[in-house]
């Protein structure tokens, strides 16, 4: 969950100026947290609250009107603002970037003993997505984003089958094998590198050309800082593309201590109280 409101602190300034470079200051003063950080934010209050659909709604509509400036998409800006609780079919990549605290509540014992990805964390990762993107592709964008997360935690984390060796010693087989399940389940196709991605993409807010990008940024990678500088370097939709990288990198690699304590100087006091709630919630493995 950090690791999305780390990218889009980072990104934030990059989002209508794009850099093609990975070469930057990671924080400045004038970084600022955006809607990614707020429905991130509102989705893990709406898990504590009990993660029905109306916990969601209550949740993005309390912390939308809160930071009605924090830069929400139209339909969605208009969806927070009225009384209406009702999907609106939505592709956009908003459904991604706030998807990462349901990915942290997926049992890694559960895989083990069975190879079935879990139902809870996963569920609500559906359940939080549908209140209103329940568009197919931004559905999909959200549960791969899910999945990838709770693979990283997975793999990395040393977990494995009872016949299986664990192989978070070889961060590369990790990300090979994160890689694979996204394009075989969601059909992403995530065969280009960075170098061929970068010089003609260009700002996208939907799903299809964020969340492959953002799943590419993470799998070159070599760790949590390199990740966030990938998705930025990449330009597009920086403070997004940033936001989900971010979610991934942080479940493989964890968060730099000194990264944690910068990112967290810039949210305010309400977030910061939903944040140590949900830290305090999540017992780590």
């Amino acid at each position: 969950m950090l690791g999305a409101i780390v990218g889009d602190i980072v990104g934030s300034i990059y989002e209508w100026h794009n850099i093609k470079t990975k070469e930057f200051p990671l924080f400045k003063d004038s970084c600022f947290f955006t809607d990614d950080t707020v429905m991130t934010i509102a989705v893990a209050e709406g898990l504590m609250n009990g993660g029905k659909s109306d916990d969601f709604i209550d949740a993005m509509k309390k912390y939308g009107r809160m930071y009605p400036d924090a830069g929400y998409g139209g339909r969605f800006s208009g969806w927070i603002l009225s009384d209406d609780r009702r999907p609106y079919d939505s592709f956009g990549n908003g459904s991604a970037m706030r998807v990462s605290p349901c990915a942290c509540l997926m049992d890694c014992g559960y895989y083990a003993r069975t190879g079935q990805l879990p139902k809870y964390g996963r569920m609500e990762a559906l359940i939080c997505t549908s209140v209103t993107h329940n568009h197919p592709e931004g559905l999909r964008g959200a549960l791969a984003t899910a999945d990838a997360i709770f693979l990283c935690r997975y793999y990395f984390g040393g977990h494995h089958a009872d016949n299986e060796a664990p192989i978070d010693s070889d961060p590369a087989e990790c990300r090979r094998r994160v890689k694979e399940h996204v394009e075989k389940v969601y059909g992403y196709d995530l065969s280009k590198t960075l170098d061929e991605i970068r010089p003609k993409y260009r700002f996208n807010e939907t799903c299809q050309q964020t969340v492959p990008q953002a799943i590419t940024a993470f799998l070159e990678s070599t760790d949590f800082e390199d990740a966030i500088r990938n998705a930025i370097s990449l330009g597009g939709d920086s403070d997004t593309l940033a936001a989900i990288t971010g979610s991934i990198a942080e479940a493989a690699y964890g968060i730099p201590e000194w990264i944690k304590e910068k990112a967290i100087s810039y949210l305010d006091e309400p977030l910061k109280a939903v944040l140590g709630r949900w830290e305090n919630m999540i017992i780590p493995e």
